[in-house]
């Protein structure tokens, strides 16, 4: 076994980086797989419920289960202040609410910056030739991608539900203002909005129906809109939550309001598309010049260059 270790240690760094990232790998699976274990066991998940069943827990996720595996060390290994509440907001927008969200985006970085650098290693020693200071720098570069490939999908999934929501407001609005003015209250209004929303715009529907939700609870309304622009993170909508607002704490008409306020929502997205038209011109340069413009010189410049390969052949056989 001495001889082994010592056989590994001076065949080179590869060896090294292989071994390390192995037992690393292992110790993670392992972890999990013990945590995992005790969650699935039948005599625990029964104890859970019934010891559950009074507060109406349901059974634990995904989330749960690595939130379980990170709890002794999360203060250790999480980050802790502005860059957590920054996190934690970020993932609310992108619909993430749970209280396991954090726990799990982090974890995920881990674990893609672990498989990483465990596939690196196994490349690496398949590459002997390689040297020491490209494996390191390979290594790094790994586990730098790893832990920003769940941040680029955080701000994707971000604008993406934006946009989705953005979209779903102008016939939002307009649906609330013929329900107001058919004589319905506010928060039936809105139930009426989410229910009718729930197949062409459903995120917009299932923030609409949370909303109604906490009213039938006993929240306040203006505490429940604003929760509403809290979750979205959308300038429009934390302009028409203060709009509902005032108009409920001064008793003005909500119809007139909810009128301009959505002729306003539409001007914006028209804006919006033009905006975009007006874009596809520019955009369109780079695969013009790219895929096209050489197959145009082939065909335009090419019949007069065969030729001039001709005359000049022609000329030096004389």
């Amino acid at each position: 076994m001495l001889e082994q270790l010592q056989s590994g240690l001076a065949s080179g760094p590869p060896i090294l980086i292989t071994i390390a990232a192995g037992v690393a790998a292992l110790m993670l699976f392992w972890g999990l797989a013990a945590v995992i274990g005790r969650r699935l066991d039948p005599a625990r998940r029964r104890l859970r419920q019934i010891a559950g069943a009074g507060d109406g827990q349901a059974d634990v996720g995904l989330g749960e289960i690595v939130a379980g595996v990170l709890q002794p060390v999360e203060r250790f290994v999480l980050p802790q202040g502005a860059e957590r509440e920054g996190t934690q907001q970020r993932l609310q927008y992108a619909g993430y609410r749970s209280a396991s969200a954090v726990t799990t985006f982090y974890a995920m970085k881990l674990a893609l910056a672990t498989l990483l650098l465990l596939s690196w290693s196994v490349i690496a020693s398949l590459l002997p030739k390689l040297t020491w200071g490209r494996i390191t720098f390979i290594a790094i570069v790994a586990c730098f991608v790893g832990m920003l490939l769940p941040s680029i999908w955080l701000d994707r999934k971000v604008k993406t539900r934006h946009k989705l929501l953005r979209d779903g407001f102008p016939d939002a609005l307009d649906l609330l203002n013929v329900c107001v003015e058919s004589g319905l209250g506010l928060a039936q209004a809105l139930q009426r909005v989410a229910d009718e929303l729930d197949v062409s715009h459903p995120e917009l529907a299932s923030e609409i129906a949370l909303v109604t939700a906490q009213m039938r609870a006993g929240v306040e309304r203006e505490t429940a809109l604003r929760g509403l622009a809290t979750r979205t993170g959308l300038d429009d909508v934390r302009g028409l939550v203060s709009l509902l607002a005032q108009t409920l704490r001064f008793g003005t008409g909500i119809s007139d309001a909810l009128r301009v306020y959505s002729e306003e929502f539409r001007d914006k997205r028209m804006q919006r598309a033009e905006e975009a038209a007006a874009k596809i011109g520019t955009k369109l340069i780079f695969p013009l010049v790219i895929c096209l413009f050489p197959s145009f010189l082939v065909v335009a410049i090419g019949p007069a260059i065969i030729r001039l390969a001709e005359a000049f052949g022609a000329t030096v056989a004389k």
